[in-house]
């Protein structure tokens, strides 16, 4: 049974979604005025440090238990689901401060947060750094900027429970469905064998509760990345270094290419795992974790069927697969969008169909 009750917070969602930001493009200085009205709140905010380019990347704490929660977002900067859901949740914190649930949550609990790790990817909206760098791969070199950041706190909070936040592309699909992947997570392996550790076990118990939550509202648009082992990943590192690490990939729901209705189920999935881990002293039930299906990769975002077009130089008739891509022009998020695929495609799956019934396609 869920801690919280996401078809009430539906119809309550206006009163704790925090406006001040939206979209796609979430950068620092549009975070920075809500975090200076959070040092007037319960939450504590310190500057962790600098990014490459000298934005400041700020680190805020709450609750005084002895379960110790580290939340992070915005590694890769164009991801920003996470951090739109982060702030939705503080605000929730905020409006219902005296509930008990809430109480329970902070005398339990004690969250440390990085809003946004990666400012200047944000800034560029791009998935590296300044100094072109995939963070989420970085975790063992240590090069860019912001990494040992990140490392530093770990090893001085020492938490028992990471949460991971992302955005998937709109490729992804839950398996055997034709239903957007809208939530995805993964309880990371530790080792090339993929062992089912304790540790992987209470991690898989939270996301078992996450889904079961989420299911009832968003049923069947949850899924599963493979546990694959990937050596230099943060996530998989954290996991073998014995800090429980939960993955969540915020990705498509129907119409909704700015993220605002993906940020509701991701807050929804936040809350769920916070009020799991302040409230249950075990995490035993893994075992529904492989009940959830896994992701797969059969959308496009547009198909145009019976296109004439183009193909290695022979103008016929056939589908054109398209995906919307993104760049930064005079410091506006531009869409535009990319052939991706021709030919048959009556395999997969498209967030818009459109017949050109035998005229030709132009981008």
């Amino acid at each position: 049974m869920s801690k919280i009750n996401p078809t009430q917070l539906l119809k309550d969602y206006l009163l704790f979604k925090e406006h001040v930001i939206s979209g796609k493009r979430v950068i620092y200085d549009q975070i920075e005025p809500i975090i200076d009205l959070l040092k007037d709140t319960m939450v504590h905010v310190e500057t962790l440090g600098e990014s490459t380019h000298k934005r400041p990347i700020k680190l805020l704490k709450m609750g005084t238990g002895s379960r110790r929660i580290l939340i992070w977002t915005q590694m890769h900067g164009n991801e920003s689901t996470g951090t739109k859901a982060l702030f939705d949740v503080l605000k929730y914190f905020k409006v219902y401060k005296t509930n008990t649930d809430i109480k329970d949550v902070l005398n339990n609990c004690t969250i440390w947060m990085i809003p946004m790790l990666n400012p200047d990817g944000a800034d560029m909206f791009t998935r590296v750094n300044k100094q072109n760098i995939d963070l989420n791969r970085d975790v063992i070199d240590q090069n860019a900027t912001e990494s040992p950041l990140l490392m530093k706190v770990l090893q001085e909070f020492d938490p028992h429970f990471c949460f991971n936040l992302h955005d998937q592309r709109t490729i992804f699909n839950v398996k055997d469905s034709d239903k957007p992947a809208t939530i995805s997570f993964l309880a990371p392996s530790e080792n090339v064998e993929r062992t089912l550790t304790a540790g992987r076990k209470e991690t898989m118990s939270v996301i078992v509760a996450m889904n079961d939550c989420l299911q009832q509202v968003i049923p069947g648009q949850v899924g599963l990345y493979t546990d694959e082992f990937y050596p230099t990943a943060t996530g998989d590192n954290f996991q073998k270094m014995g800090h429980n690490t939960i993955l969540i990939e915020a990705g498509h729901y129907i119409n909704d290419y700015e993220r605002e209705e993906t940020r509701k189920f991701n807050t929804f999935a936040l809350l769920e795992g916070l009020f799991t881990i302040a409230q249950e002293d075990k995490h035993t039930n893994y075992l529904p974790y492989f009940d959830i299906p896994q992701n797969d990769t059969l959308f496009f975002d547009f198909i145009y069927k019976n296109a004439l077009y183009d193909v290695d130089g022979e103008v016929t008739v056939t589908d054109v697969a398209v995906q919307l891509h993104y760049r930064v022009e005079n410091d506006q998020l531009v869409t535009f969008k990319k052939v991706e695929k021709t030919g048959d495609l009556s395999g997969f799956l498209a967030h818009k169909t459109l017949d050109n019934k035998g005229t030709a396609f132009i981008l």
